[in-house]
């Protein structure tokens, strides 16, 4: 093992942090959609069971590897397999170009909690809302000018440290994100009509549940997760010597997945009570039909909306860029500042490019979630199911259920990924 490395601290703070790595945009927008459109009920079924015996094991190979080496995901594989030392590469790229792009989808998060602050979406109709997103996504300097404070804000967290940086932003603001979006939805839940909007999350509808579905349930379980990148990895080498990985695993796990049953709480009741309108996928649901709505139902609502959707990106931003930051850290000795400063003029460069050019941003997205993040995860469970000693993964876990887990790791969870890259690909 390596010698002295900062931790977390306490358990609470180690569980927000993993949470918090998990949770974000495609919590709020994508699986309330992905619920409703693969039979409600019946897929929120198959996505628990999905998560329990495939993800939950990447989750847990992932963590086996960052608490036994203490470091990063390029660290890590050189110790336990050093023929595999291509993964940790290809994670920590796959961090950068995540934390590049998904900045600029962050920027658009500050862009709108600053116009919910002023009233911007008082009174508009959905087609002036559409028309707001189109003009402030197509603006180059609107869009790099809050792709630059997005990034900045991300930066500063990292730049304080494990524990000072990560670890108090997490164990404040992970709280305080459950308290705002409980608020919403339950507002949401007083309108009119929200009743449709229940039947559509969670009335089981298993004529809706085809093999593309349960696919898309394991898809949606796997990276909620944040899998494959390397961020579990990282994050567990910051762990304590006595936590143990079942535990903290299973309450980030949890906690991530009942903030995707309250953002569909909060959004999709509030979207079936305007009569005629349908619940659509991506930004045009959370930056063109969400600001209309929740302007209706006070000044206060968008911005609190808009601040819950800011604070979700931000804990996965600084987890990507901690992975980056973590290598040149451990690989090439770099200060934290130091380390910092080159991850963000890196980002800098590609996510204006992100930002100026779709083409790129479409290209980035589609080669970290296809390929970097399903790639990288099923190495990372190879390694552990296979070439770790049993003896050394199952003293790390911490646990006698571990047979039954290494089980899953060596055997189910490869295959399972496989699934997911052949659908993923076709």
């Amino acid at each position: 093992m390596a010698g002295q490395r900062e931790n977390f601290g306490s358990r609470f703070v180690v569980i927000m942090a993993l949470a918090g790595s998990a949770i974000g945009l495609g919590n709020i927008w994508r699986f309330p959609y992905m619920v409703g459109k693969h039979g409600g009920g019946a897929f929120i079924l198959v996505y628990v069971l999905c998560c329990l015996l495939i993800s939950l094991p990447v989750f847990f190979a992932e963590g086996i590897l960052g608490k036994s080496t203490r470091l990063n995901p390029l660290g890590a594989m050189k110790q336990v397999a050093p023929k595999w030392r291509w993964a940790g590469y290809m994670g920590i790229l796959a961090a950068f170009v995540i934390t590049s792009y998904y900045s600029v989808v962050g920027g658009w998060s500050f862009d709108y909690l600053v116009r919910s602050v002023f009233g911007g979406f008082s009174g508009l109709s959905f087609e002036a809302s559409a028309g707001i997103f189109r003009q402030m996504s197509s603006s180059a300097w609107e869009c790099l000018l809050c792709f630059f404070i997005f990034l900045s804000l991300t930066a500063t967290i990292v730049a304080l440290g494990v524990q000072k940086g990560i670890g108090n932003f997490s164990k404040v603001m992970m709280p305080l994100l459950f308290v705002m979006m409980v608020a919403i939805a339950v507002r949401s839940l007083s309108l009119p009509g929200s009743r449709d909007g229940l039947d559509y999350l969670f009335k089981p509808d298993f004529s809706k549940l085809d093999l593309p579905g349960i696919a898309a349930a394991l898809g949606q379980s796997f990276f909620s997760l944040s899998l494959g990148v390397g961020c579990i990895i990282t994050y567990s080498s910051y762990m304590k010597e006595s936590e143990k990985i079942l535990p903290t695993s299973l309450w980030a796990a949890f906690f991530d997945t009942v903030f995707a049953m309250l953002a569909g709480l909060a959004i999709m009741p509030a979207v079936f009570s305007v009569e005629g309108l349908e619940p659509g996928a991506g930004p045009s649901l959370v930056y063109e039909t969400l600001p209309v709505i929740f302007s209706r139902m006070g000044p206060v609502i968008p911005i609190v909306f808009f601040l819950a959707v800011l604070i979700a990106a931000l804990t996965s931003s600084i987890s990507m860029y901690e992975v980056v930051v973590a290598w040149l850290v451990d690989e090439k000795k770099f200060s934290r500042r130091k380390a910092v400063v080159a991850v963000f003029a890196g980002a800098l460069v590609l996510g204006s490019l992100c930002a100026l050019l779709p083409k790129v941003f479409s290209a980035c997205d589609f080669a970290t979630s296809n390929i970097f993040m399903t790639l990288g995860a099923f190495v990372f469970s190879v390694v552990v199911g296979w070439k770790m000693p049993k003896t050394v993964a199952a003293e790390t876990f911490g646990s006698r259920i571990y047979p039954f887990v290494h089980f899953l790791i060596k055997w189910v969870a490869p295959v399972a990924i496989a699934v997911i890259a052949v659908t993923n690909l076709l």
